[in-house]
């Protein structure tokens, strides 16, 4: 057992693949058997440990690691069962260079638990944790006081949950807004192909993260459409509007209340994915944005490069063709989302 500091508190660890020190970490901690322990990594490469990791989680690890966020996340590595708990494992990138370093060279992988006893505050320094566990740690790297001194925020991320199990330092709404995607789908008359395409998208993010379509902003989504020459206020296509009720009832409900919203450049600007359903449009949106943010922002929604036809006028059979057509790049792009 070694006491090692990071940016927030010092931790104990173990290997956690050797059942004895398991068991001796959670003796000192009072811990049951079966709950879990945080499994500390060093580098983000160890993350395809876990096998799918969602691009929210990505995005988050990306963006917050080396630092004081703990990501808990579904699928368990081979060897880490014993740390995990149904099917959910802890996981954490330390800031403390020094330890971190540590850790990305080890052949093994280790977990940590704060160093205290059940019920006291975490001690902050090497002399105090050599003092307290005297006897029980083999070892205590001194990295001196630790910068934050306050655990790490705790976030469980997966289908169903975007839940904050222990507050830290981090905000909230930063995380969600870290972790989604604010994405636009671009038409000509916003009336047709780009307000089905964002109900479409709604509907697959709700299935892929196991919430009702109006709690994908608590995962940091917000799906929106716009016509680079839409009439203000004009409602969505008749047809349009019956072949979304086709798919859900509730497609069909929100389909009536949407209206035409023309694409400002401003609100554009803020977006992270803007998906133009044809070249034409692609062109609009490049003279609109600036280079930096056309060129990273904005892209056919077809990842082949074709568009999407125009069903104005049409039949409703052609409607129906065109949200199947829609649904199956939505399909193709999901991954990307979430």
């Amino acid at each position: 057992m070694v006491a090692l500091p990071t940016e927030t508190v010092y931790g104990l660890a173990v290997r956690a693949d050797h059942p004895a020190g398991l068991e001796r970490l959670r003796a000192i901690k009072s811990r049951e058997p079966a709950q879990a322990l945080t499994w500390h990594v060093g580098k983000l490469a160890d993350l395809d440990r876990i096998g799918r990791v969602s691009p929210m989680a990505r995005r988050l690890a990306k963006r917050y690691w080396p630092g004081p966020l703990t990501l808990v996340l579904p699928g368990v590595p081979r060897g880490l069962e014993s740390v995990a708990q149904d099917g959910w494992i802890g996981v954490r990138l330390p800031a403390q260079q020094s330890s971190a370093s540590w850790l990305a060279e080890l052949p093994f992988p280790v977990v940590a638990t704060s160093a205290n006893r059940r019920g006291m505050p975490s001690l902050s320094d090497a002399a105090s944790i050599a003092r307290e566990f005297a006897g029980e740690v083999e070892l205590v790297l001194d990295g001196g006081t630790p910068r934050l001194k306050e655990a790490s925020l705790v976030l469980r991320l997966g289908p169903g949950h975007f839940e904050v199990l222990r507050p830290g330092l981090l905000d909230l709404n930063q995380l969600r807004s870290s972790a989604g995607l604010r994405i636009v789908f671009v038409c000509t008359g916003n009336t047709c192909r780009s307000p089905m395409a964002a109900a479409l998208a709604r509907h697959a993010l709700s299935k892929r993260l196991q919430v009702p379509a109006g709690r994908l902003g608590e995962f940091g989504f917000d799906i929106r459409s716009a016509g680079v020459a839409a009439s203000r206020e004009a409602a969505m296509a008749r047809h349009a509007q019956t072949v979304l009720a086709q798919v859900d009832p509730d497609l069909g409900r929100s389909a009536a209340t949407h209206r035409a919203r023309h694409a400002i450049p401003e609100e554009l600007a803020e977006a992270d994915r803007i998906y133009a359903l044809t070249e034409s449009h692609l062109d609009v949106l490049r003279s609109m944005l600036p280079p930096e943010i056309a060129q990273r922002r904005c892209q056919l929604l077809d990842p082949d490069g074709a568009g999407v036809p125009d069903p104005i006028g049409m039949d409703l059979d052609a409607y129906r063709d065109c949200r199947d057509h829609l649904a199956e790049l939505i399909e193709r792009r999901l991954d990307e989302w979430a």
